[in-house]
This record gives C-alpha cells, sequence and structure tokens, in this order.
C-alpha cells in the first residue's frame, strides 16, 4: 500500500469529520419544543393559580379590615370592587384605642424575640458542643436531646405550672418565654449539632493552629458558616412563638397575655366585635409574613443545604 493509499487522519481520527457527526445528538423537532415550553407555561400558571387561591383568604381579611362592621354584616368583602367607597380605616383607629389589644401586640413582641434569641443562641452552643467537643457521655446526652423531640406540649402544662407557681413566675412574661425556649431547644440543638457536623474538620483544624481557641473558633469560624440554618431555625421558631395560643393562654394573665390571646378573648366578651378583630388578626398575621419574606433566601439556603448534606 502506498502513502496515497493511506486514509487521512484528522484530529478527530481515522473517521475525520464524520466521528464528530456521530456525536452530535439530535436537535429537537420544532413541535417538540413548543409542547415543552407549553408544558412549563402551563405549570406556572398552574403554580400562580394556586399561590393566589391561597391568598384569597389573607386578602378578604385585608379588605375586611377596611370595612365598617355594618358593611360586614350585610355582604361579603368582594363587594368592595363595586362599591370602593366602603373602604375605611376607622376599624384601625379602634383598634388603636383598644388598650387591651395594643399592649397584648407589645407583650407578643416581649415573648417572640426572647424565645426566639435565646433559643438560636442557646441551641447553636449546643449544637457545636454536641458536633465537635469530646466531654463523657457525649452520645447519650445527644440521643436524651433528641428523644424530647417527641414529647408533647401538653405532658408539660401541668408541671410546670406548679414549678412556675413555686418560682414566683406564674402569670408572668418570663414564664411563658421559659416555656417556648424549654420546648424549642431540643429541635435547635439537633437541628444545628447535623449541620455543624458536616463542616470540614480541616477547617476547624487550620483555625486551632493560627491559635483560635474553641470560643474564638465558634464565633469567627462556625457561626458564619451556620448563617443560613441559624435563619431557618429562627423562622421556624419566630412563627412558633408567634402563632402560639395554648402556652400563653395556660401561663399569662391579664397583664402579660399575647395577641393571639386578647383576640380569643375579645370573641368570647364581645362576639361580634369585628372591627376590632379583623385588623388585629390581620396585623397577627402579615407581621410573620413579614419576617418569613425579609428572611427567604436565607431560609431556602439553609434548607437546601440541609438537604444536600
Amino acid at each position: 500500500m502506498t502513502a496515497l493509499d493511506t486514509p487521512a487522519r484528522g484530529p478527530a481520527g481515522p473517521a475525520g469529520p464524520a466521528a464528530q457527526d456521530t456525536s452530535v445528538r439530535p436537535r429537537q423537532s420544532l413541535a417538540a419544543r413548543v409542547a415543552s415550553g407549553a408544558a412549563g407555561g402551563v405549570l406556572r400558571v398552574f403554580l400562580l393559580l394556586v399561590a393566589l387561591f391561597w391568598l384569597v383568604p389573607t386578602f378578604g381579611l385585608l379588605v375586611s379590615s377596611f370595612r365598617d362592621p355594618k358593611d360586614i354584616a350585610s355582604s361579603g368583602w368582594w363587594t368592595v370592587f363595586t362599591a370602593p367607597a366602603e373602604l375605611t380605616a376607622a376599624s384601625y383607629a379602634s383598634l388603636l384605642k383598644n388598650d387591651q389589644v395594643t399592649s397584648a401586640l407589645f407583650n407578643t413582641v416581649w415573648i417572640t424575640v426572647p424565645a426566639t434569641l435565646l433559643v438560636i443562641i442557646i441551641g447553636a452552643m449546643a449544637g457545636y458542643a454536641f458536633a465537635w467537643m469530646d466531654f463523657k457521655g457525649r452520645d447519650w446526652w445527644f440521643m436524651g436531646v433528641v428523644a424530647l423531640l417527641v414529647v408533647p406540649v401538653q405532658v408539660a402544662l401541668i408541671p410546670l405550672s406548679g414549678l412556675f407557681g413555686t418560682l414566683g413566675i406564674f402569670g408572668d412574661i418570663i414564664g411563658v418565654v421559659l416555656f417556648h425556649v424549654g420546648f424549642g431547644l431540643p429541635f435547635a440543638i439537633f437541628l444545628l449539632r447535623n449541620f455543624f457536623a458536616e463542616i470540614p474538620r480541616e477547617l476547624l483544624e487550620a483555625a486551632r493552629l493560627d491559635g483560635a481557641g474553641e470560643a474564638r473558633l465558634f464565633l469567627t469560624v462556625v457561626m458564619p458558616l451556620a448563617a443560613p440554618a441559624l435563619a431557618s431555625l429562627g423562622i421556624f421558631q419566630f412563627l412558633w412563638v408567634w402563632n402560639d395560643m395554648l402556652v400563653a393562654l395556660v401561663f399569662s394573665d391579664s397583664g402579660s397575655q399575647p395577641l393571639t390571646v386578647a383576640l380569643q378573648q375579645q370573641v368570647r366578651q364581645f362576639g361580634a366585635n369585628i372591627d376590632v378583630l379583623a385588623p388585629g388578626a390581620f396585623i397577627s398575621m402579615v407581621i410573620p409574613l413579614v419576617v418569613f419574606f425579609a428572611f427567604q433566601r436565607q431560609f431556602v439556603s439553609g434548607v437546601m443545604a440541609g438537604a444536600v448534606k
């Protein structure tokens, strides 16, 4: 065989460009691409309709909070689209004049914020200790914490009522806060311990070689890395404490009751006191929504990080 008979070899191998053609995937037809885009569009429209349907009660409550009680009793909230003159801020003015509801709103803040911060701080320290510090019985202690996750709140109502009465904090805000902290810590420790355990050991060892002690290591290395998990935990704890009524109904009195209990008592005492109930219920609903959307990015990051790990 002469050199002229030798097949030409290009960069793609003996077959040259033909080998490249076989590796190219067939392009989708125009109909297939249109169908795929239509399917994605239908899914988006469906999810949008579900979201709008879920928001209808919230929107109806908002509209009702701006209507006169007589109009609420005579027609549905959707009639405001044909009679926008019905909208008025008189209900919110009546709410601000109700000392019981306004003080309950401040009590809710004084209960929710400390209960959330204490659970985050104590849970982070305990989770780091269970993840990276060696001490006697560490695994057994952690198993005990996990076992506390299945303890229902109702079991502790009567025993803690007697304990708080002995300590003199029954009926005070501090008693409600301590109850929420005690029942929020098992989940917080479990969540953060699993998150901290996924931090590379080499990173912590490098910080220790640079002279960082446990406190500095925890504050400057571990806590910044755990920001998404801490935000997720904070949102869960905030929503749980803000919307709670059972614990507050048992452990609070008239001077420390939160907004949920105050609204419940408005129904019991006045029945049709809708000019206070509608704006109060909307405020009680919208504040957790604002907190959630404010930390939505951190919440999604924390959930996705936990799912990947």
